[in-house]
């Protein structure tokens, strides 16, 4: 075993060479040092020596949705690991990948019958594009090579998922010139239980029309737009979007990568409207946040319409694609999930985070308040800077939580197994860090 760091030296280290997500080299702020995790806790380690713990209001960026050291998903991983933790994929199968499939296929929305496994979200979002691409060109309309999307979406941080990020104001706005030119729609109107408007539909509906013969396909977060604002939407524009794809010639992508495995109270998001996409892409609490996977799945129709083509093949191939040690932790994650009444359980913290969360509307700087599934989000009428995100991590933490504000948000989305007194108290954090910010 290599001799343990201080937590001092560590983070000295730290800050002379680990670049950490959408931050500054040198970091202008310490991270806080996780020693280990336990159900919903993190216990950081002290500079002074001595630990404290915190809940993880976060779930990990949303994947911890059985909290962290679970049981179950650690005799998965050495079960796994006795057998083996890595083979490369082309030409070569095994059972985890193989069982794993078939339990994504039966557990999403029909028609999607094909499975095609990468490493992060964000690459399955690239390798969504790129079937609905190859698709056309398969079928000898190259020029329909276009996306459209709506404002407000975030799709990931590759360079294809950027694109289909809203251009103006979102987190990639810096690559807006260097970009691929897609196609966007207004926003949806916000509201998740509000009426659906028939002129914001029928602006989808035209959009769509009036560019159909350039269009490879629409793609959308269903229901929530997550890290690009936490906006929820009427889930009846899904259907507005399958109806005029399917009128128009046009693919339809659906991002689950944050929504999927029961976050917003239905398995998929998609499942509020009735509706399947041609693509979908999964990842995140896929395999309970213990290893990094994502999928891609797609229909009949669109790995035929690949396979008749001049190239008969999907053009990508991850080296780490299918991991057996990730897929043999996702179908036991997936196993857990199904086992239990985890509808139940999202409804319960769904219940706990509009009680908790409601005084905020009442605070000085906030502009809404709202809730969905196991989302919790408050919303400023002001964006954090550096200072100020700092500032009320640093107020939810006093109240024993981590949360990971950004931009005019501060939100939660807790772990399936958080108890009562764990989301109560998550919004107690929630509430003090908009006091604080």
């Amino acid at each position: 075993m290599p001799e343990t760091l201080g937590t001092s030296r560590l983070l000295a280290l730290d800050k002379q060479h680990v670049w950490h997500p959408y931050s500054p080299m040198p970091g202008q702020a310490a991270p806080l040092v996780v020693d280990s995790a336990a159900g919903v806790r993190l216990r950081i380690a002290e500079p002074g020596g001595g630990t404290h713990e915190l809940i993880d209001g976060m779930s990990s960026w949303w994947s911890a949705v059985h909290g962290y050291n679970h049981p179950v998903l650690n005799e998965a991983a050495r079960a796994q690991l006795d057998r083996m933790s890595h083979v490369m994929f082309g030409g070569l199968t095994h059972e985890p990948a193989v069982r794993l499939a078939a339990r994504l296929v039966e557990m999403t929305p029909e028609p999607l019958q094909h499975v095609f496994f990468s490493d992060s979200g964000s690459v399955s979002v690239e390798v969504a594009i790129k079937m609905c691409l190859q698709y056309w060109r398969s079928l000898g309309r190259p020029l329909k090579r276009r996306l459209l999307t709506w404002r407000g979406g975030y799709h990931g941080d590759t360079w294809q998922p950027m694109s289909v990020c809203d251009p103006d104001g979102g987190m990639h706005a810096l690559w807006s010139g260097a970009l691929p030119r897609q196609v966007f729609a207004q926003a949806p109107p916000s509201g998740f239980d509000a009426p659906p408007d028939p002129a914001y539909a029928a602006h989808l509906s035209e959009m769509i029309a009036r560019h159909a013969h350039e269009l490879a396909a629409v793609i959308v977060e269903p229901v929530v737009q997550n890290a690009g604002g936490m906006r929820f939407h009427a889930p009846a524009y899904l259907a507005t979007l399958r109806e005029a794809c399917d009128e128009h010639g046009v693919l339809l992508i659906f991002d689950e990568i944050a929504t999927g495995f029961g976050r917003t109270g239905t398995l998929f998001a998609a499942e509020h409207a009735g509706v399947s996409p041609d693509v979908l892409c999964v990842g995140k609490a896929l395999t309970g946040g213990y290893l990094s996977m994502a999928a891609t799945l797609c229909t009949s129709r669109v790995a035929e319409g690949i396979s008749r083509g001049e190239v008969p093949v999907l053009a990508h191939g991850p080296t780490f694609m299918a991991n057996p040690l990730a897929a043999a932790i996702a179908d036991a994650s997936l196993n857990l999930l199904l086992e239990q009444d985890w509808q139940r359980e999202v409804k319960r913290i769904e219940a706990r985070l509009r009680d908790g969360l409601a005084p905020a509307s009442d605070l000085p700087g906030v502009r809404d308040v709202r809730v969905l599934g196991a989302i919790g989000v408050v919303q400023l009428d002001h964006r954090l800077d550096a200072a100020a995100m700092a500032t009320a991590t640093r107020a939810a933490a006093r109240e024993g939580v981590w949360l990971r504000p950004f931009g005019d948000l501060i939100y939660t989305m807790p772990p399936y197994i958080a108890t009562d007194a764990d989301v109560t108290r998550i919004c107690a954090a929630v509430r003090a860090a908009a006091t604080a910010a």
